[in-house]
């Protein structure tokens, strides 16, 4: 399975949405500083430096990476889609993982909540393609529609999910996108279901952490 979602394909539907707009500039280019750390871990809590934003574990099962996690791969992720989250959150004894990245907006691009949407509804059809071609057209996915979501310090967000089953592993593969001047937040989750686990759950917990830190 080659899941790059959502990075490659919101990224490619972004350049398409913002190619109509007039061109003006809306934003100064954010240069980010790529000699810093990407952040500090206090605890439970990773506190972002190199981008403002702050997430925590739910539990002791779960721990932090800056590395690409060993386990991504085979679960079908490709390395260089990978590369570009900041932060991973897994659980080592399930491989469910969540990972974080954020990304400066071009200086004409423009969001708001309909766009985001837009955008987070339009990855589920790459996603389910790909499924598709390597299970078979039949494959059954189940599908959540695109509702908006709240993260804390975050002007507009999105989220969806799909859920399959692979042997006898439920996997439930969801996203948020978001954005809150001058970032574009990239969230995705995937759950592998065991018993004596509530993944999901836990996620959950991760996502209502997450926030965003106005810079003062």
């Amino acid at each position: 399975m080659r899941k790059n979602l959502p990075f490659a394909l919101i990224f490619s539907v972004i350049f398409l949405s913002v190619v109509g707009c007039t061109g003006i500039p809306v934003r100064d280019e954010v240069r980010v500083d790529l000699s810093l750390p990407v952040g500090k871990v206090e605890g439970n809590t990773f506190e972002g430096i190199r981008y403002p934003f702050k997430v925590s574990l739910p539990s002791s099962q779960w721990k932090f990476s800056l590395e690409i996690p060993d386990f991504m791969e085979g679960l079908g992720f490709q390395k260089p889609g990978l590369e570009e989250s900041e932060l991973f959150l897994i659980n080592p004894t399930t491989k469910s993982n969540v990972q974080f990245d954020l990304t400066p907006a071009g200086r004409t691009a423009r969001f708001n909540q309909k766009v985001i949407q837009i955008i987070t509804g339009t990855a589920y059809r790459g996603l389910v393609e790909e499924l598709k071609m390597d299970h078979g057209r039949d494959f059954p996915i189940e599908a959540t529609p695109t509702t908006p979501y709240s993260l804390k310090g975050v002007q507009y967000a999105a989220h969806r999910s799909v859920s399959y089953k692979v042997g006898e592993t439920k996997t439930i593969h969801g996203w948020v996108y978001g954005f809150t001047e001058p970032y574009q937040i990239f969230i995705i989750y995937m759950v592998l279901e065991k018993e004596g686990f509530d993944d999901l759950r836990e996620i959950m917990k991760i996502l209502d952490s997450f926030e965003v830190i106005s810079k003062k």
